[in-house]
C-alpha cells in the first residue's frame, strides 16, 4: 500500500514563502518512478483543488492558473520524494495540500499540511 505523508506547512504572511515536501513508501509492484505526482489543495467550504503535476521523470510539469509563476513543483525519484515550493503567498493560497500519487488509473492521497496565509 502505497503511503504518502506530507509535511512543511505553516503560518506566513502575505508574500512569504514555504517548501512543502511528500514522502512516499509502501511501493511493492512499482517504484516511485512509476507514479505520476500531484499537489492538490482544499479551502475550508471549498472542493479540493488540482495545484501543480509532475510527471513520473520529472521532465514536465503543469500548474493551476492561480499558482504558476510562483510555485515550483519537483521530485527526487531516488528520495521517494515531491516538493512544492511556494514563493509570493496570497490568502487564497490558505488550504490544506495534498500529496496524490497516480499510476494506471489508481490513485492514492496523503493525510494534507495545512498552509495559512495571514497578516
Amino acid at each position: 500500500q502505497v503511503h504518502l505523508v506530507e509535511s512543511g506547512g505553516g503560518a506566513v504572511q502575505p508574500g512569504g514563502s514555504l517548501g512543502l515536501s511528500c514522502a512516499a513508501s509502501g511501493f511493492t509492484d512499482f517504484t516511485f518512478s512509476s507514479y505520476a505526482m500531484n499537489w492538490y489543495r482544499q479551502a475550508p467550504g471549498r472542493e479540493r483543488e488540482f495545484v501543480a503535476a509532475i510527471t513520473r521523470a520529472g521532465d514536465s510539469t503543469l500548474y493551476a492558473d492561480s499558482v504558476k509563476g510562483r510555485f515550483t513543483i519537483s521530485r527526487d525519484n531516488a528520495k521517494n520524494m515531491m516538493y512544492l515550493q511556494m514563493n509570493s503567498l496570497k490568502f487564497e493560497d490558505t488550504g490544506v495540500y495534498y500529496c496524490n500519487a497516480v499510476h494506471d488509473g489508481r490513485g492514492y492521497w496523503g493525510q494534507g499540511t495545512q498552509v495559512t496565509v495571514s497578516s
